[in-house]
């Protein structure tokens, strides 16, 4: 009971000093604000039509009648008017008491409103997803699992109220990634372990094994002549926050939190097992216990370099169908790995990977050498 106590506590704290320490993150209050998007739940489909695209798709198009939840738009019926020679992307359906988003377009001609449906509310499903998450994992995790719900939620407040407002600001984005990634992998280690000579050894070779990614990953980026503006979505950060951003650092922060959790993973299972290792036997010199535990980690390296890889794969799964389509602008394949999206994910899941393969004779020399030492120590008293 004294620790769950003190778990909340710990987090209470915490929440306090980043709420009230926070940057405000409002928008231009002085801006003209033409697009107002809002929720508004479906009352009726008032007409559905079935076209084909020019591509052959069935395209479903539909006349909704809304009413406005919130905002100045609050119990007002709105007309949304779905059905035309407009053809989009996704061909979305809606039904009657479904809660959605609408943008509101000023238009000046007609002084009035132009309606468009953005996308289906999720929060609901969300909600019942996270707490199915939650519950299991407190279920199963019991004690542990309830440490672990609290890191998670203190890293999201590093991250939303540190890093981010901070790179927005202008601030170096290595240098506030760094710092909060050690702040996370702190909070993730200790609530999550406690406060002994295992997570002692954990933070340490973490520190040690993301330095070693920061490194050789700002070495990358810099050898390869990646630029960190490589899509259009980067380019939408041109015209947020209050200071230009170092999209080169900004490359660099997405891997270092990238291999954050991965490495955070593997050198505290590997600890674990060394602990293990040396409880089955006491007697064991610490070379012998290191050459065991190795071996255990070298399981760990394949699978875990292959989840980073995947991870990195899956997030640009739309750039490879591309350079894999016969439509693709590419001659050859060292034209294709040198255009910088392909290039980025490669120095990702590469610098990624060298730190999750270094992680693991760092963690398992660092336990190895204290877990006998410490044996040892014990028996002599």
């Amino acid at each position: 009971m004294d620790n769950i106590r003190k778990v909340f506590v710990f987090t209470f704290v915490f929440f306090v000093f980043f709420i009230v320490n926070r940057p405000v993150l409002a928008s231009d209050s002085s801006k003209e604000n033409s697009n107002i998007v809002f929720k508004a739940e479906v009352l009726e489909i008032m007409d559905e039509e079935e076209k084909k695209g020019d591509d052959g798709r069935i395209i479903n198009q539909q006349n909704v009648r809304l009413l406005g939840l919130e905002k100045e738009f609050k119990d007002k019926e709105i007309i949304f008017t779905g059905i035309g020679n407009i053809e989009v992307l996704e061909n979305k359906i809606y039904k009657e008491g479904q809660k959605v988003f609408v943008l509101a377009s000023w238009n000046q001609t007609e002084n009035s409103y132009n309606y468009y449906i953005t996308d289906y509310s999720r929060k609901n499903i969300l909600i019942i997803i996270g707490s199915l998450f939650f519950l299991l994992l407190i279920l199963v995790g019991r004690f542990k699992g309830l440490r672990s719900v609290v890191s998670l939620f203190l890293t999201f407040l590093i991250i939303i109220f540190f890093i981010v407002p901070k790179i927005l600001n202008g601030a170096n984005p290595v240098l506030i990634t760094s710092v909060g990634s050690f702040l996370i992998l702190l909070f993730i280690v200790y609530l999550t372990e406690g406060f002994n000579a295992k997570s002692h050894i954990s933070a340490l070779s973490i520190f040690l094994s993301l330095s070693l990614v920061i490194g050789f990953s700002w070495l990358f980026i810099n050898l390869a002549k990646l630029s960190g503006a490589f899509n259009e979505d980067i380019f939408i950060l041109l015209n947020i926050g209050q200071s230009v951003i170092n999209f080169k650092g900004f490359l660099l922060a997405g891997v270092i939190i990238g291999t954050l959790g991965v490495i955070d993973d593997i050198i505290i299972a590997q600890i674990a097992a060394v602990e293990q290792i040396v409880e089955a036997n006491p007697h064991q010199d610490w070379k012998d216990v290191f050459n065991k535990a190795h071996k255990i980690g070298v399981s760990h390296i394949a699978s875990m370099t292959n989840t980073l890889f995947l991870a990195y794969a899956g997030v640009s799964l739309p750039v490879l169908i591309l350079f894999v389509s016969p439509e693709n602008p590419f001659t050859s394949v060292e034209q294709m790995i040198s255009s910088e999206a392909i290039s980025t994910e490669i120095v990702r899941a590469l610098s990624g990977s060298i730190g999750i393969i270094l992680s693991v004779p760092l963690s398992t020399f660092f336990a190895s050498w204290w877990f006998v030492y410490k044996r040892k120590k014990d028996r002599l008293n």
